[in-house]
């Protein structure tokens, strides 16, 4: 089995157009939504390789994604073996391990499932060999999120009725993402924080959506009446679609009904900024962020099963 990047290969491009499982139960990308990336430079030739037989066929495929200007691809998109591959794991692993020496990193693995994924036996033994692939090539640590969409279709939620929003300086906003990690249930804030202080990870999380396609100043602080911060709006958006992005109460407020003025605030922002989608994650046992989700109207397109490097001890 040989594996090989689509640079080492005059036609490789064209070969990442054709599926070589045709039917595989996970969804895989059509040629024009991968013709669209690689013009966007969002897919590239040296992010996507091929398992090769001894005869020359392709049998396996890896297409890594990133945004336009990364210099290193962010995640894994699309993978997919053909099924008459003796072990389909294995040659997964070989292509991802290949893909990750090229790279000098692991990014993470993100498969796009629809919401009971586990009671369908097809579906679920086609995660089940990419969950072994992904652990043998190092991306043992599972989390799975839900995908949320608003539309116009769903009613605006009413606005803010208990807090004020006003904009405020780095500094202020890296105390807001400090406070906000306090006891946090998302998986990935609280992995970061078993090896990093607050602060440093407060640090990252400016850093990541400040490199997001939104904008700086649309960032705004949440206020009691009386002055007291309540928590933290961070509208963002992706090279597709406005985002929720980053949102949070204060340990101290949790609880109140807060996050639902904070997500609306959000909310009513974008689609007065006239975005007809607006998507948004949060981690499956993130229970109250979910159910605020649900109260605003948004819906639960697709369930991501997130494989990645595992945290350090």
């Amino acid at each position: 089995m040989r594996f090989l990047s689509a640079t080492a290969d005059p036609a490789g491009t064209a070969r990442a157009l054709t599926p070589p499982a045709p039917g595989d139960p996970v969804a895989a990308l059509g040629a024009d939504t991968i013709r669209e990336e690689l013009d966007a430079h969002r897919f590239r030739p040296e992010w996507t390789w091929f398992a090769e037989d001894g005869e020359g066929r392709v049998v396996g495929r890896a297409l890594w994604w990133g945004r336009a200007d990364s210099e290193r691809p962010v995640a894994l998109d699309c993978l997919q073996i053909a099924p008459d591959t003796a072990d389909r794991a294995g040659v997964a692993a070989g292509l991802l391990a290949a893909g990750h020496a090229a790279f000098g990193a692991a990014p993470g693995y993100n498969v796009s499932l629809p919401r009971g994924w586990r009671d369908d036996a097809a579906l679920a033994a086609a995660v089940q060999w990419r969950r072994e692939a992904a652990a043998r090539a190092g991306l043992s640590s599972e989390i799975e999120r839900l995908r949320y969409e608003w539309t116009p279709a769903s009613p605006l939620p009413e606005a803010p009725r208990k807090l004020t929003f006003r904009d405020g300086t780095d500094e202020e906003f890296l105390e807001a993402f400090v406070r906000l990690s306090q006891g946090s249930l998302d998986l990935h804030t609280r992995n970061e924080l078993r090896t990093a202080d607050a602060r440093e990870v407060a640090r990252e999380d400016m850093r990541f959506y400040l490199d997001c396609p939104g904008e700086r100043s649309w960032w705004r602080l949440a206020h009691l009446p009386d002055g007291t911060l309540a928590g933290l709006a961070v509208p963002s958006a992706t090279p597709y679609h406005r985002n929720v992005g980053y949102l949070g109460v204060v340990p101290e407020l949790r609880g109140q009904g807060l996050i639902d003025e904070i997500l609306a605030e959000i909310t009513r922002f974008h689609a007065d900024e006239g975005a007809e989608r607006i998507t948004a994650t949060t981690d499956t046992v993130n229970a109250p962020m979910a159910a605020a989700f649900d109260r605003a109207g948004y819906e639960v397109t697709e369930i991501r099963l997130v494989l990645e490097t595992p945290p350090a001890p």
